[in-house]
C-alpha cells in the first residue's frame, strides 16, 4: 500500500512541476517580444488615464513603448514620437515627483 501511495505522490509532483514550468515558459515568451502591435494616434485628455507604463527598447523589442491603462480598464499603446504623448508622459512624471515624500 505504501509503494502505491509513494508512486501516486511522485506522479502528482511530476505533473505539477511540468505544469508550473509550462506556465513560466508561456509567460516568458509573451514578455520577450514587443507589447504594442499598433498605436493609438488620436489625442485624448490625460484625465482618462489611470496608469502609464514606459517600456524602453531592448533586445526583445527595438521600439520604446508607452502603454496606458484607461479609467474604463482598457489598455492602449501610444506612439512615443507623437508630441501629445510626450506631453502626457511629462504630466505623469510631474505627478510622480509631487507624490514623493
Amino acid at each position: 500500500m505504501t509503494s502505491k501511495l509513494a508512486v501516486a505522490l511522485l506522479a502528482v509532483f511530476l505533473l505539477s512541476s511540468a505544469l508550473c514550468e509550462a506556465a513560466v515558459l508561456s509567460r516568458m515568451s509573451s514578455e520577450l517580444r514587443c507589447q504594442c502591435i499598433k498605436t493609438h494616434s488620436t489625442p485624448f485628455h490625460p484625465k482618462y488615464i489611470r496608469e502609464l507604463r514606459v517600456i524602453e527598447s531592448g533586445p526583445y523589442c527595438e521600439n520604446s513603448e508607452i502603454i496606458v491603462k484607461l479609467v474604463n480598464g482598457e489598455e492602449v499603446c501610444l506612439d512615443p514620437k507623437e508630441p501629445w504623448v510626450q506631453k502626457i508622459v511629462q504630466i505623469f512624471l510631474k505627478r510622480a515627483e509631487k507624490q514623493k515624500p
